[in-house]
């Protein structure tokens, strides 16, 4: 399996091995003093280039990868 980024430099899709992929949570807090939790995806390029997917939670919860 394999997952799609938007490569902003070459400004195309790129697919990723599921391999080389990994999850990260995006934590702040609003004016409100809520706190805003944002799942992503972080993959590299061939190059060395970080790559990152903002995804919802029930897809960041059905991939079986390592947390950032």
């Amino acid at each position: 399996m394999s997952v799609t980024f938007y490569d902003v430099k070459i400004r195309q899709s790129v697919e990723l091995p599921e391999s080389s992929v990994t999850k990260t949570k995006y934590e702040r807090t609003t004016k409100e003093g809520k706190t805003q939790i944002r799942y992503a995806l972080r993959g590299k390029t061939d190059d060395g280039r970080n790559l990152t997917k903002f995804v919802g939670q029930a897809d960041w919860d059905a991939l079986d990868r390592p947390v950032e």
